[in-house]
């Protein structure tokens, strides 16, 4: 094979087992594993036995292969790096923000700034689980809107269908929704977060709790606020059995 030809299949090829490693993979899949999750993931996993831990990895894996080098809608115009998720596959708990801000855009990992930071409090010391190994976080969309504005409609449209891939490929028993923008685009309506945090709703079939963004807490840390997030962790504590 040509050397021009051979270096990009290189380095795509480095990227992947990169990304494996990143998942927890000590040894690369054969084949046939990955035809398998590559059947599951269109829609027959329903017939399907429950899926392990690396085949739930494998599953995101197919489902970032397909977002590709997203240019999907104009963030892709000024991002830096696609923002995917991170986290446990197998999680029980996820955690959907609204999209990236200049940290995460610049390392590729959701929540890493201060709203990150914050998250990491609420998680480890609130909850008293363990960021990396309870849960999952990622965001309705996957690159950073200019100025950290709001994502806008058609922004949104674009990438919910990774969104809802991701969230089917782990199958969590809870969802929280951090901020307006999650909660709306979740429930498929507009939703005064103010006056409906702290509600349980429903996500095809998976439990649904609305709360404050992390952002939030730090623009308004008043003790109302803090005491608001931690009665929604501690409902959803309550309901993960912990």
């Amino acid at each position: 094979m040509e050397s021009s030809k051979r270096e990009p299949l290189l380095r795509e090829l480095k990227d992947y087992l990169i990304h494996l490693k990143d998942l927890g993979y000590t040894e690369i899949p054969c084949e046939a594993n990955l035809f398998a999750n590559a059947q599951q993931s269109t829609g027959f996993q329903q017939s399907q036995p429950p899926l392990s831990t690396n085949e739930m990895a494998k599953s995101l894996t197919a489902v970032q292969k397909e977002l590709g080098d997203c240019t999907r809608c104009k963030l892709s115009q000024t991002r830096k790096n696609i923002v995917f998720g991170s986290g446990n596959p197998n999680a029980d708990l996820v955690f959907v923000g609204e999209g990236p801000g200049a940290d995460e855009d610049e390392q590729g990992l959701p929540f890493v700034g201060r709203s990150g930071k914050k998250l990491t409090e609420i998680i480890e010391k609130g909850m008293g689980l363990n960021r990396e190994k309870d849960t999952y976080i990622c965001n309705i969309v996957k690159c950073r809107p200019p100025g950290n504005r709001d994502p806008e409609p058609e922004e949104i449209a674009a990438c919910k269908p990774f969104l809802v891939q991701q969230l089917k490929a782990i199958k969590p028993k809870v969802i929280v929704a951090l901020g307006k923008p999650a909660s709306s685009t979740l429930l498929g309506r507009t939703v005064p977060i103010v006056k409906e945090r702290g509600t349980w709703h429903e996500y095809e079939g998976i439990k649904l709790m609305l709360t404050f963004h992390p952002s939030y807490l730090i623009r308004f840390y008043t003790l109302e606020n803090r005491k608001a997030v931690h009665d929604d962790m501690k409902k959803v504590l309550k309901e993960l059995k912990r």
